[in-house]
């Protein structure tokens, strides 16, 4: 597996550092995408050398598909190609549904489920071309049921959305040696969400604690490697029970 490159969105904190670190240590050329955090993502290229293999930040918001296209050219140039791709950029708001604004709606399709089009169909020309791949999206542990969600309604529609469009992906690049899969965290303490807010939720997660960042770390790591082969078009729960 040395010699991979992999591109990952949103990877200059959180759950997509913490990926980025664990591809680096493996022997991969690791490509962090990052919309805002410039400090975070300089440091995290940092760790990333410090570990002895290749590291590149790019600024681009991927809601743009010209700003997709962009990154992509960027890291192609630089590495002669993508072998995996992990989508972890997903912002959301918690508003009413009836306060939402138009601006809001479009802001959570737009950054959570339409890079993961932009992005897979970019990559995917040259997973094709050497015949292998991994395209790794997150969702959200109970997107899968549809239920309604009155404060997350757009970003809960976009995520049911980007499960849909891993299983068609994962359909459409299997005969390629490609595989695509999704990771659906429930809580985990990734430094999104405040820490009292992750403690008041314990009681509620069956497995009666928040998942950790080395959780979804764990889990990345086997859907990228060669053992998980036949694994394509997986809706990973990582949630500890919850959302089930």
């Amino acid at each position: 597996m040395a010699g991979r490159v992999a591109l990952i969105t949103g990877g200059a904190r959180g759950i997509g550092r913490a990926i980025a670190l664990e591809r680096a240590a493996a022997g991969w050329a690791v490509a962090i995408c990052y919309r805002t955090s410039e400090a975070e993502a300089q440091k995290a290229v940092e760790a990333i050398e410090a570990t002895g293999a290749r590291g590149l930040a790019v600024q681009a918001d991927v809601s743009d598909p010209e700003a997709a296209l962009e990154l992509v050219r960027r890291v192609e140039k630089s590495w002669g190609r993508i072998d995996a791709l992990i989508n972890c950029a997903g912002p959301y708001h918690r508003v009413p549904l009836l306060e939402e604004t138009l601006e809001g709606w479009h802001t959570m399709f737009g950054n959570n489920l339409h890079p993961v089009f932009y992005l897979g169909r970019l990559v995917a020309p040259g997973m094709i071309a050497r015949k292998w791949g991994r395209i790794i999206t997150f969702g959200m542990a109970n997107a899968d049921q549809l239920a309604a969600q009155p404060q997350i309604t757009a970003h809960y529609i976009a995520k049911a959305g980007v499960l849909i469009l891993t299983r068609t992906l994962a359909r459409v690049l299997a005969p390629h040696g490609i595989t695509v899969n999704a990771i659906s965290p429930g809580f985990i303490a990734s430094g999104s969400a405040p820490a009292e807010e992750l403690k008041a939720m314990e009681r509620k997660i069956p497995a009666g604690y928040v998942g950790s960042v080395d959780d979804a770390v764990a889990v990345a790591a086997f859907l990228l490697s060669d053992e998980a082969r036949y694994v394509n078009g997986a809706n990973i729960q990582l949630s500890g029970g919850w959302g089930i």
